[in-house]
């Protein structure tokens, strides 16, 4: 049974739609139904997954009266940027701690700077490990200022955070009703692992006929489900006090995170390409294009079975093409299309 639900500020636009992709599937000859989820269209600019769990967090955040946020994420952490434009559209001041050097603003980076956030860069030797330090640094600071600063962690991934997509997870329970799915593989870029948590979770509690499946972007699939299984029980302790968490199946494709985080090899930006110029859907290089084309391989590996409903739930991520812009540069062969899955 699933605990009443927190406050919530309503930022994202919903529900997003679930769209088939039939144009694709007649290119590779797959005999599955696919599906996506548009989660890119949460919103214009502040759009993807991250706005879901934004809606809880910053709840939280203003319910225990803090005046602003502090958050962390890579140079061109979609979090990061959703973060800074929640938080200049609810008038909180932002903090972004960013795990890179300094470059020119392109794409997210372009973003934060335009929605006033102060933004301090570190390089990777030291974020990682004084991270910890970072953080305690940065809240003494504002707190000595006279602010109230709530810190979120790296893609709003925590029990709080979870809600964003246990919610999503009620409303595609609607959507694969409308589309009369009775069962469905339902398929996700995981990187920080909220929103695989959330998904597993929701599936869960609202009774989908669902396997749900994290495509990891880094790390590895024993950091994953340990991760899910950690924001899973910050969740029940804090909303269902005095019960166990519930015991899920966790289940994470490995193999796909390439040459590393935010890396994307040759053929990630031609199956990229590939979407795009089949169904007018555009993917990004760190996430969902790595996620989209380890669903694409595991299906021609039989992973989902013979045929059946496959739904990939697109986080959103645009803004991360154009700093790798130099991925598309050379000419896209699309010759291997007509090649059947399945």
């Amino acid at each position: 049974m699933t605990p009443g639900y927190p406050p919530r500020i309503e930022l994202a636009q919903l529900p997003t739609p679930l769209q088939p992709m039939h144009r694709l599937a007649a290119a590779l000859g797959i005999k599955h139904r696919l599906w996506i989820k548009r989660d890119d269209f949460t919103d214009s600019a502040m759009g993807g997954n991250k706005l879901r769990k934004l809606e809880f967090v910053c709840a939280e955040a203003i319910a225990q009266g803090c005046d602003m946020l502090i958050t962390c994420g890579g140079l061109q952490s979609n979090h990061c940027r959703a973060t800074a434009l929640t938080g200049a559209r609810l008038g909180l001041p932002v903090h972004l701690i960013l795990r890179g050097s300094p470059e020119p603003a392109d794409g997210n980076l372009l973003l934060d700077h335009l929605a006033g956030a102060t933004i301090s860069c570190y390089p990777p030797a030291t974020y990682v490990p004084h991270f910890e330090s970072l953080q305690n640094q940065w809240l003494q600071h504002y707190r000595g200022q006279g602010f109230k600063p709530w810190f979120i962690p790296t893609g709003a991934s925590d029990g709080i955070g979870v809600w964003g997509y246990i919610n999503a997870a009620g409303e595609l329970a609607a959507d694969m009703q409308a589309c009369a799915i009775e069962s469905a593989d339902v398929v996700c870029a995981t990187g920080s692992g909220g929103t695989q948590a959330g998904l597993t979770l929701g599936a869960h509690l609202h009774e989908l006929s669902a396997r749900v499946w994290g495509v990891n972007v880094c790390d590895d699939a024993a950091w994953f489900q340990r991760k899910v299984k950690e924001d899973v029980a910050a969740w029940a302790l804090r909303y269902t006090p005095g019960q166990p968490a519930p015991e899920l199946n966790v289940r994470v494709i490995d193999g796909y995170v390439g040459p590393g985080y935010a890396r994307a090899d040759a053929e990630i930006f031609a199956t990229i390409s590939q979407l795009a110029s089949t169904e007018g859907i555009v993917l990004d290089p760190v996430y969902t294009g790595k996620a989209f084309h380890g669903m694409l391989e595991e299906l021609k590996q039989g992973r989902f079975g013979d045929d059946g409903d496959v739904v990939f739930v697109h986080t959103g991520g645009i803004f991360g093409v154009f700093p790798q812009r130099d991925g598309f540069s050379q000419p896209i062969d699309h010759s291997g299309a007509n090649d059947a899955i399945g």
